[in-house]
């Protein structure tokens, strides 16, 4: 990129036709206009177009990126401090900058700016207060003045409604901000004033010291109900006696952010993940559309302690392991001890669409809540395993549902080693599904226990019985 940090023709407004091609979307009178124009010029000024990471935020602002010619991420809600951390830590070199309103940065997004500003990774924060939600009609902001007349707050804010946050006070406060000043737009002081804070809470960035945190004092005239001129006097008269401009922080803090670049040699990768990379011996002949035709759900529920987790992922290397694709969502919660917690599994063809597994086409159970929880949302001509050692009566099921009870922890208890009856479980939805040979789920077992081989006999011990157990009972059945 080079030239302007604007665009010459606003592509993203308006489809890039007519006037609207070369203006902004903002309200006649609105601060954003000469906020964004300020971190241009300071952006060009500085010559780090190439660098520089704009966080556009939700609100107002939200298309940011419509308009400067720099690298643009679009944040949730409130996340933008985080997501630019993201940013900053995959790529050190890059100057960041979260663009945030004060519904954004001081409500829905309190927690991630404090964090971030505690934590003093260098980056920067443009805070526009406008004292009101301006994009969604109106309402009350954490910092609506006391007394003023929102859509929220049609008699005024009053104190049960609590006192306006003053952020850039608090902010001043933590430990990583190194810069901090509160700025306005209402006169041409206050704007050369403003330019100048966000020129130098962005060189506190490069200089690698902390975190610079501007917080500007913007116009709102469309939902303060004034014109632009009476909104700049109302800044001027009402806004400052609340929010006193000034810096309120300014150390010559060392700079301390010396971080390399990550390496994403895949070599490293694969050894830092215990990966390989050899390629997986594939025993399927073909994806196991007996089953469903494009994309297999799974689930697989019990108690904490179960394995279902662990056999979840069993599952899914193995499917990865024959070229496929999959995705394994596990959901612990406070179920867990002694309720049910649950994995969702997907094998796909080639693209797990959804990982979610609401209605699966198979169902291991491995007590009984879970059967009688997900039992019912297995779908038509569906299979359910379920664990007859602890599972005396089990829920009936639905229509052209297969239901085949194997005892589970008695064939593992058996074997010697209770923990082993997720691995009965594999081995009986192989006989019974046959998704994958059972060459396939050895190798899962043998390299999910490379690092404790002596287990790898019980645990291949079980899978057999796991087989057995079902052959013995329903093969016939199947036949």
């Amino acid at each position: 990129m080079s030239g302007d940090v604007f665009y010459d023709l606003f592509e993203r407004h308006a489809h890039g036709e007519g006037l609207k091609a070369h203006s902004t979307h903002y309200c006649p009178g609105c601060g954003h206009g000469l906020a964004h124009k300020y971190l241009a010029e300071c952006i060009e000024e500085l010559g780090i177009q190439n660098r520089t990471v704009a966080i556009s935020p939700v609100g107002c602002a939200v298309f940011l990126y419509y308009f400067l010619d720099v690298g643009n991420s679009q944040a949730a809600h409130g996340r933008a401090p985080v997501v630019g951390l993201g940013h900053k830590l995959a790529n050190p070199n890059s100057i960041v900058i979260a663009y945030q309103g004060d519904g954004d940065l001081a409500s829905i997004g309190l927690a991630e700016i404090l964090q971030a500003a505690q934590l003093g990774i260098p980056f920067t924060v443009i805070f526009i207060n406008n004292a009101v939600y301006g994009m969604t009609g109106g309402q009350m902001a954490p910092t609506t003045l006391m007394g003023q007349v929102t859509t929220t707050s049609p008699l005024g804010r009053n104190l049960l409604m609590g006192e306006p946050l003053k952020m850039a006070e608090i902010i001043a406060q933590l430990d990583g901000s190194v810069y901090v000043e509160r700025v306005a737009l209402y006169d041409n002081k206050q704007r050369f004033r403003a330019k100048k804070a966000i020129k130098k809470a962005i060189q506190a960035q490069m200089e690698n010291r902390g975190v610079g945190f501007v917080e500007i004092l913007s116009e709102c005239p469309v939902q303060w109900h004034l014109t632009p001129q009476e909104a700049e006097q109302w800044v001027k008269e009402k806004m400052t006696s609340v929010f006193p401009l000034g810096v309120k922080k300014d150390v010559p803090r060392e700079p301390w952010f010396h971080l390399n670049e990550p390496d994403f040699d895949p070599q490293k990768l694969q050894k830092l993940i215990g990966g390989t990379s050899e390629r997986a011996i594939r025993y399927c002949k073909q994806f196991p559309a007996h089953i469903a035709e494009r994309d297999i759900a799974l689930k697989l529920a019990g108690a904490g302690g179960d394995g279902a987790q662990t056999a979840a992922m069993l599952i899914t290397h193995a499917a990865i392991d024959e070229g496929f694709d999959s995705t394994h969502i596990p959901s612990y919660g406070p179920e867990s001890r002694g309720g049910t917690s649950y994995a969702d599994v997907h094998v796909a063809e080639e693209e797990v669409l959804s990982p979610a597994a609401p209605h699966p086409h198979v169902l291991i159970a491995f007590n009984a809540p879970s059967l009688a929880r997900f039992g019912p949302d297995v779908l038509q001509d569906g299979i359910i395993l379920y664990d007859s050692s602890v599972i005396a009566k089990p829920t009936p099921a639905g229509a052209g549902i297969r239901m085949y009870g194997i005892p589970f922890t008695q064939i593992a208890v058996d074997l010697g080693k209770v923990v082993v009856k997720n691995i009965v479980a594999l081995g009986a939805l192989q006989a019974a599904t046959e998704i994958f040979p059972k060459e396939t789920f050895l190798i899962s077992i043998r390299h999910a226990l490379s690092e404790k081989s002596a287990m790898i006999p019980m645990n291949e011990e079980a899978l057999n019985r796991g087989m057995q157990a079902f052959n013995e009972r329903f093969k016939e059945n199947l036949q």
